[in-house]
């Protein structure tokens, strides 16, 4: 009677809805009616501060709430109002499959070198290779349930609720409002059968339909097994769902003696079974890789047979047979013979009591001969010869290696390399034959005979024989001609059979614009004799040829090495151009009328000088040809140690000294048209006549750079003192000053006197740097001071010697 009432009153509190009161979420025992949107928002915030008291946020909350029945999207619903950020249709993911755990498990992998030609030791080095059970999978209808194990028991329909349950120690788990049911020992398909009728002897929905009943493991226990004869023996903790090559791999595989095809899974003290790694090796069958339960025993016995394969196979290595195997089976192991393997025997070395011994196994032996333990196999490469092999090269339309036969001769021979092309030299054909002792001999062949029917011409050949047919181009030398002069593309061309002046001309490019009509021919002399009268080295021939079509009036046939010269025209220079500028009347470019056309000249041309004009300002700049610049950087300052000085004034050169300055004094112009001062211009030359400069620029080692207004009768040191005089590294005596006109004067000295040069309007003053001077070092000092003091003891003694 008591039961019915329990029964009624556990209805009645799942079918009728209810809300949550503030201090109820935390110390309520059902929170499976509750419906977050009847919350007021002070009740949310009661839940808030009643979490923030008991030092919880909403997550570590969650378990709590959903183990007491609370629907998780009431829940979600719960953690949106509280400021959560997860959607409220989210479900929590403890009924997902994916959301299943594992212990984490800990084991130390070792790796050991020393099995690395073992086949298979590579099974267990290999990292992405562990052998790990993959979790998200869906639970095996067969998997035993345990202590350690966690289900997620979830009903929903008419109905809600879900909980997380731990098997015990004692193999159940304790559902609330259920009870407790034993399930260890059950698979998953089992205890969910059992749960479910639990359920429906309680909650009528259940039975009626209405809702249902899902089970589904959320966390899986871990199991400890016990491995002996592998590199790191010991007990192991691994997940329920490990297998066999997993927990191999957690212990690095067989030990140095381990065996790899005769593992022994122990359970309860019985031989479960025999795994053999070659199977998944050789063919990926994993019909031995079986699951583990918890006290599993692996047993590893040491390896009984091995033998070991070198040489042209595969995978050569150390390879565990088993009795009744054979080489045809060793073989297969190794992945077979490779490309350059010789296969019609193999050296086998055998172990007896005493000693080594060598068998010669032949091929028909492989499918019976089985090895002996120690045995080694060697598979040796295949020669680097042919059995029948003939090559022909040369003038044939496919040189190249063919298949010898008995019987076969040279026509045969170059009928295969589909014939002879026509530049083929037929009065001879070399073979180079190999004679039984393996050195080499020539044979010659009359190939027009051969091809002609002639038996005794057409000879056999013999294996690797080596046929050259010859082209007469071999035979011939290739000759050139060379054109030089006004041509467009002067050079040497190859000479061609009934080449001539015409067609040279063309392949050249053509004439240039100032080309002359006068081209001569140079000829070699060939003679048999040495004529001594004869003191002509070449043989010349002077022609005409019409300019504006390249083509001689008597087409000229050429030789080989015939040089040909095409000559410029007597007058045919372009227009020469200077420029002018500055304080002149009209400043531009002007064209040279003559070839002695100075200075003196353009300057009127340009309509003279301007009342602007300095007339100590005149000056060419002249361009500097690229050849002068080599030269001038070719030119060695004799600096000895200083280098630097050396490759800065080259980079001065190459960088700054585009053109040269040529001073003009053009009152002597004026006066004297004829004076030495008047130079004649050349193509590029720039005259530059300087405005009025009423100013000293001084530069150099100075206080302040700077130009000072020029004042008449003032001298050198005025205008050094007017910027502020001198810096440290000055120096003075080695001051200049550049004239306008480009011309420039040093300081000098005389006994005590120095005397400077005269400051002219639109001067610049330049105060070099003072080069350093490396100080004497107290070293130095002392090894001088040692040297007096030696050479002054040498002075004595022969003073006292003469006395």
């Amino acid at each position: 009677m008591r039961r019915l009432i329990s029964i009624v009153i556990l209805f009645f509190v799942f079918s009728q809805p209810v809300t949550l009161k503030a201090q109820d979420l935390l110390t309520a025992s059902d929170l499976s009616k509750i419906q977050v949107d009847y919350l007021s928002e002070e009740e949310i915030s009661k839940i808030k501060t009643q979490l923030q008291i008991n030092n919880l946020t909403i997550e570590q909350a969650e378990p709590i709430a959903l183990a007491k029945g609370m629907n998780a999207i009431e829940y979600a619903k719960l953690k949106s109002r509280l400021g959560s950020q997860p959607s409220p249709n989210l479900v929590s993911d403890k009924n997902a499959e994916e959301s299943r755990t594992q212990e984490v498990i800990a084991n130390n992998k070792v790796k050991d070198a020393s099995n690395t030609k073992v086949f298979g030791s590579e099974l267990f080095d290999n990292p992405a290779l562990n052998f790990e059970p993959n979790l998200k999978l869906a639970t095996p209808v067969n998997y035993v349930l345990g202590p350690g194990d966690e289900l997620q028991v979830s009903v929903y329909g008419v109905q809600e609720f879900n909980t997380g349950v731990a098997v015990t120690p004692e193999g159940k788990v304790n559902i609330q409002y259920v009870g407790q049911i034993p399930v260890a020992g059950m698979t998953i398909e089992a205890a969910t059968q059992k749960i479910k009728g639990a359920f429906a002897k309680i909650y009528s929905t259940v039975r009626s339909g209405q809702s249902k009943v899902g089970v589904s493991l959320s966390r899986i226990r871990t199991i400890r097994v016990t491995i002996i004869g592998s590199k790191l023996p010991g007990n192991y903790s691994v997940s329920s769902l490990a297998t066999v090559y997993n927990a191999l791999f957690l212990a690095g595989g067989p030990s140095i003696n381990g065996s790899y095809r005769n593992i022994e899974l122990l359970r309860d003290n019985k031989l479960i079974t025999i795994v053999d790694i070659y199977k998944f090796l050789v063919n990926g069958n994993q019909s031995d890789n079986v699951g583990l339960k918890d006290n599993d025993v692996i047993r590893i016995p040491a390896y009984s047979h091995r033998v070991t394969i070198e040489g042209q196979v595969k995978r050569p290595g150390i390879f565990e047979l088993k009795p009744g195997e054979t080489f045809r089976e060793l073989l297969s192991f190794a992945s077979g013979f490779n490309e350059v393997a010789y296969t019609a025997s193999v050296n086998v070395i055998q172990k007896t009591a005493k000693e080594y011994k060598v068998k010669d196994m032949k091929s028909a032996e492989y499918n019976s001969y089985q090895p002996l333990p120690g045995d080694v196999f060697r598979i040796s490469e295949i020669l680097n010869r042919f059995e029948n092999r003939v090559k022909i090269d040369g003038a044939v339309f496919r040189p190249e290696i063919y298949s010898f036969y008995e019987g076969m001769r040279i026509s045969d021979l170059i009928n295969q390399a589909d014939g002879l092309k026509e530049d083929a030299y037929s009065k001879r054909v070399t073979i180079v034959r190999l004679k039984p002792d393996l050195t080499t001999e020539i044979v010659n062949v009359d190939l027009l005979s051969a091809l002609g029917g002639d038996t005794e011409a057409n000879i056999l050949l013999k294996r690797e024989d080596q046929v050259t047919v010859y082209s007469v181009l071999d035979f011939k030398e290739d000759f050139n001609v060379t054109i030089n002069g006004e041509i467009k593309r002067p050079g040497a061309y190859q000479f061609r059979e009934n080449l001539t002046l015409n067609d040279l001309l063309i392949q050249a490019g053509g004439l240039t614009g100032s080309a002359s009509k006068r081209v001569e021919v140079a000829r070699m002399i060939k003679s048999e004799a040495i004529d001594e009268k004869n003191p002509n080295k070449a043989e010349l021939f002077n022609l005409e040829i019409n300019t504006s079509d390249n083509e001689q009036v008597k087409n000229f046939g050429l030789q080989p090495f015939d040089v040909i010269n095409i000559r410029k025209m007597g007058v045919y220079e372009k227009p020469q151009m200077v420029i002018i500028s500055g304080a002149v009347g009209y400043t531009g470019i002007y064209v040279l009328a003559n070839k002695n056309e100075k200075v003196l000249d353009i300057v009127k041309r340009a309509g003279g000088v301007t009342s602007m004009a300095n007339l100590e300002g005149v000056k060419i700049k002249r361009p500097i040809a690229v050849n002068q610049i080599e030269d001038l950087e070719n030119v060695n300052m004799k600096l000895g140690k200083n280098d630097s000085i050396q490759n800065k004034l080259t980079k001065k050169l190459k960088d700054d000294l585009k053109y040269a300055t040529i001073p003009i004094e053009w009152e002597k112009v004026v006066k004297d048209p004829n004076s030495n001062t008047n130079i004649t211009l050349l193509a590029g030359d720039e005259i530059e006549v300087a405005f009025q400069n009423e100013s000293v620029k001084v530069a150099g080692r100075v206080l302040l750079n700077s130009e000072i207004p020029y004042e008449k009768g003032k001298g050198f040191n005025y205008y050094i003192n007017s910027v502020g005089g001198l810096d440290s590294k000055a120096w003075k005596k080695k001051a200049y000053i550049i004239y306008p006109n480009g011309k420039a004067a040093i300081a000098s000295s005389f006994l005590f006197f120095k005397f400077y040069p005269k400051v002219t309007a639109g001067s610049q003053i330049v105060i070099p740097e003072k080069p350093e001077t490396k100080k004497t070092s107290i070293s130095e000092f002392v090894s001088i001071a040692s040297v007096l003091v030696g050479m002054t003891g040498v002075v004595i003694a022969i003073l006292n010697a003469k006395n």
